[in-house]
């Protein structure tokens, strides 16, 4: 079992713009002035630029175009609806936003199937929808695929219950908290673990800061720690820069690289590049108007690919 795939999947966008339906819980996302139009092809050339480099290093991207009827402004970020498992399981899960709910497509199984991968079972929990109940994909958990443990910062968009019925069916420990962000001087909710965590192969990024419960806070810690996992610690204002919206991956060779936008890298320190550089290579690239607007980065704009293969 590994914890890096070589393999990911990303939609390209055709609709991208700020998401109405999200701004209410997603405190990363602004508006930005221009037509929607303009918007859009700004995140293209942003996300193209982002496939490129990625390509160049050796990783295996599988780009799926968005469709336009669809009208689905965060289809860039496919983490959030599905996930691929080395054992042939895919998970499909409950979104908040009725309009991303449309960025579920069987259609993409069936490119998947026909780049060689197998697919064994549906794991279905969209049905938890119609109770008002939402876990966001690998959005809402962190999966450290090795050591078989989940992570989840519990929000509107992540619900205790229904994650630990994840955890039953794909045997994992849950280690569940809160993380927290100050907007307007309240304490609120961060509203996807994955801007605030990265687990990777032998080291973990995170903003322990979010994290405002001391016995929560512990717990993590000491999970981490049992699991040999050496922790970057990142600040709060860090982590509005995304460095915690990261994922590792593997390239020519089995290399391994460290994925992070333009603005994630800029906001780190000199010792944590080095530290981070221990363990293989940055990649980053410029995704301005995708975090500016989506309120997502370099991490959720990639759905990874762990299906074995036919």
């Amino acid at each position: 079992m590994q914890q890096t795939t070589n393999t990911i999947l990303m939609i390209r966008p055709v609709n991208f713009r700020m998401n109405e339906q999200t701004a209410v819980n997603n405190y990363f996302q602004e508006d930005l002035d221009g037509k929607n139009a303009e918007i859009n092809a700004k995140a293209q050339v942003e996300f193209d630029a982002f496939v490129e480099k990625l390509k160049a290093a050796g990783i295996n991207v599988i780009v799926e175009d968005d469709e336009k009827v669809n009208d689905t402004p965060d289809s860039i970020f496919p983490n959030n609806w599905v996930s691929f498992h080395a054992n042939g399981d895919v998970a499909k899960y409950p979104m908040f936003a009725e309009n991303r709910r449309r960025e579920r497509r069987d259609e993409i199984f069936i490119r998947l199937e026909e780049e060689g991968f197998k697919i064994e079972n549906i794991i279905d929990y969209t049905s938890a929808e119609h109770e008002g109940v939402f876990l966001e994909g690998t959005g809402s958990v962190i999966l450290d695929r090795v050591n078989r443990k989940a992570y989840c910062a519990l929000s509107p968009r992540a619900d205790e219950d229904l994650f630990i019925e994840f955890c039953e069916d794909f045997e994992y420990s849950p280690v569940i908290f809160t993380a927290y962000q100050s907007v307007n001087d309240k304490r609120l909710p961060i509203y996807h673990t994955n801007v605030m965590m990265c687990v990777a192969e032998n080291f973990v990024v995170i903003c322990l800061d979010c994290i405002d419960d001391k016995k929560e806070r512990k717990n993590v810690v000491k999970h981490l720690k049992q699991d040999g996992k050496a922790i970057i610690s990142i600040t709060e204002k860090q982590m509005h820069h995304f460095a915690g919206n990261m994922l590792q991956l593997r390239g020519t060779n089995d290399q391994l690289f460290l994925i992070m936008s333009e603005a994630a890298h800029k906001s780190l320190t000199p010792n944590q590049v080095t530290t981070i550089e221990k363990y293989g290579p940055i990649i980053s690239s410029s995704l301005e108007t995708i975090e500016t607007c989506g309120g997502g980065s370099a991490r959720c704009m990639m759905a990874e690919v762990f299906l074995p293969k036919r």
